[in-house]
């Protein structure tokens, strides 16, 4: 008996759109391509319906249209109220909207509370061709971003910690192991042995590396159980993180902070407490900006050009959307590693001094 082969899926089309609706095709193509005419409610009933049956216009019908959009999209999945307070978001964005500058391509940003919700604007931008490609940020374990923009024929590139395992969708990529070990190490190089790490959501696949490489330095040095706390990113968190840290009966004599406004929440929450930093507490930073350096004592950090980095992944993510259709294949490229900037926040240990 011969195996039985599986006809391909047929692809979606503004009919089978128009006769789930119940609606005509001129309305489903008034409500895809932003054009008056149709309510917004079904506009988003359109949408959501394109989505689900993936749809994706016919190359006559792209030909007919233009061939671009010259848009690129990048969702930022996080607390809204973080977005305002971090330098790092600013500063990639505008390193995105350089690096499309030759281009002339504009950048649609969009934020979202969850997973499901990012998911689902790579489907509606792909179903309604808004955007050209996507640049995806924050990988995590078991991402399933990855394999859903290449289904959909998305053109897109990640930044995120190693060359991508996904050769249609290359990374732009820095090694946040070796990274986190290069602040861990300078922290015990010190002399701390108590070393507290407040991180973001273990979900993110840069925390857990960051994480690994902390567990690695205590088991190096023999500094007994690791202590860390995980967050949202905020600065309530991360003070009420920092508190709880600081009345413990081991309190740690060293914490580090996976972005700036983290650790300014910290060095405010010590300076209530009235530990003195860096004579009884030493604080780090995975991320800089500008108040790290203004704050009394500076903080030192990680100093990143996240400018450049946006800026390469736009030049890259262009790269992709010009070898679409073909055979071309564009490869993962290496962001600057980041750079240790030691300021006032850190000293050795008081153990280490005897």
């Amino acid at each position: 008996m011969s195996p039985r082969v599986t006809p391909p899926r047929r692809r979606a089309t503004l009919s089978d759109i128009a006769v789930r609706l119940g609606v005509s095709k001129a309305a489903v193509s008034f409500a895809l391509n932003g054009r008056p005419g149709v309510s917004e409610e079904l506009r988003e009933q359109v949408l959501a319906v394109a989505a689900e049956l993936h749809y994706r216009p016919s190359s006559a019908a792209l030909a007919l249209g233009g061939s671009r959009a010259d848009v690129i999209g990048l969702v930022l999945n996080r607390p809204a109220r973080t977005l305002g307070t971090e330098a790092f978001f600013p500063e990639l964005m505008a390193g995105i909207q350089a690096g499309l500058a030759p281009t002339h391509t504009g950048l649609q940003t969009l934020v979202v509370a969850s997973l499901a919700e990012e998911v689902d604007a790579y489907r509606t931008w792909q179903a309604t061709q808004r955007v050209d490609g996507v640049i995806l940020i924050d990988p995590r374990r078991d991402d399933e971003r990855v394999a859903l923009v290449a289904e959909l024929g998305l053109p897109a590139v990640q930044i995120g910690s190693h060359p991508s395992v996904d050769p249609t969708v290359p990374t732009v990529w820095v090694d946040d192991h070796e990274v986190a070990t290069r602040l861990f190490d300078a922290m015990f190089a010190l002399g701390h042995r108590r070393v507290g790490y407040v991180m973001g959501p273990l979900d993110l696949e840069h925390t857990e590396l960051r994480r690994q490489a902390f567990h690695d330095c205590v088991g190096r040095y023999d500094a007994g159980t690791p202590v860390s706390v995980e967050t949202d990113y905020s600065a309530e968190e991360s003070a009420a993180a920092t508190l709880e840290l600081l009345r413990r009966d081991d309190r740690p004599s060293a914490l580090v902070y996976d972005n700036d406004v983290m650790a300014l929440a910290g060095l405010r929450v010590a300076q209530e407490e009235g530990v003195a930093v860096p004579r009884e507490l030493s604080i780090a930073s995975f991320d800089d900006s500008i108040a790290m350096r203004l704050v009394r004592p500076s903080i030192t950090a990680l100093t990143r050009d996240t400018y450049a980095l946006g800026e390469l992944a736009a030049r890259t993510l262009m790269q992709v959307v010009t070898a679409a259709g073909s055979d071309a294949m564009v490869e993962s490229v290496a962001g600057m590693t980041p750079t240790l900037s030691v300021r006032e926040s850190t000293a050795p240990s008081l153990d280490a001094q005897g």
